[in-house]
């Protein structure tokens, strides 16, 4: 586990990604270098009667001390750190909890990200292609309810990788829920491969029980409530498959396929 640390950081970069998803760029980080895809901070909301920090996936670093992250409104704390003005200070907890594992060279990667759940994972498709990963042996699945669900499409385009949309209205791509192309993909393929998810509980499930029933390898990160992201309040404990317990936040939010109950 990588030591964290809190910084006072700047909001240098604002940017609204339409359907109240939004991203925050902050600087400076010190510990960037630190950071690896999978890892989240745990963010402290300015001026609020908010007591609890709210834990956000990192969805890009730069060399330089940028940190970003990437999230939708869905309460009241989403929607006040969505008011947040560009160059208002916000303190930054991390990086915390365990990175992905990348995968071997010879195996064909796919992702299957769902809504909020794309960030770590396309931070991770870059980091892969950043250590000389063929981005061909990506294939990136993104699945949402609507086209609106579907963000940063042009930026996950531009990586390189097979990229393939999924939308349940077809509205964007093809329609129905994004494990089914999944599936079909790894029925017509004979290659090794490993799978990386993160998005809702359900479809997290449905990838888990694709790498039990297909014998592939592969890790979910999994989204739970973290009150102080650091394991002392056991606000996010989840059952594992042994009947043990693990604490998303620093036992996780990592696990791997057939770990953890879903």
């Amino acid at each position: 586990m990588i030591k964290p640390t809190c910084d006072d950081t700047i909001l240098e970069k604002k940017r609204n990604l339409k359907n109240r998803y939004f991203s925050f760029t902050f600087k400076p980080f010190s510990l960037v270098k630190k950071c690896k895809p999978g890892h989240f901070v745990q963010l402290e909301l300015p001026n609020t009667d908010i007591y609890f920090r709210r834990p956000f996936s990192i969805a890009s670093v730069t060399s330089d001390g940028d940190i970003e992250i990437i999230f939708k409104i869905f309460g009241k704390g989403t929607a006040l750190l969505a008011e947040l003005a560009k160059g208002g200070t916000v303190n930054l907890l991390g990086p915390l909890g365990k990175s992905f594992t990348f995968p071997k060279k010879n195996e064909q990667t796919i992702i299957i990200a769902g809504g909020v759940g794309f960030p770590p994972l396309m931070y991770l498709a870059v980091e892969m292609i950043a250590k000389g990963y063929n981005p061909k042996s990506i294939h990136f699945f993104y699945g949402g309810r609507t086209t609106d669900d579907i963000i940063e499409k042009s930026r996950i385009k531009k990586l390189g990788v097979n990229f393939y949309p999924v939308t349940e209205d077809g509205s964007y791509g093809t329609k129905g829920l994004v494990t089914k192309p999944v599936e079909e993909f790894i029925q017509s393929s004979d290659s090794k491969m490993r799978i990386y998810s993160c998005g809702p509980t359900g479809m997290l499930k449905a990838a888990d029980s694709l790498g039990l029933k297909y014998s592939v390898p592969g890790q979910l990160s999994l989204e739970a409530p973290m009150p102080c992201g650091v394991g002392i309040c056991l606000g996010c404990v989840v059952e594992k498959n042994d009947g043990t317990h693990a604490r998303v936040c620093c036992d996780g939010p990592i696990f791997e396929i057939g770990e953890i109950k879903l």
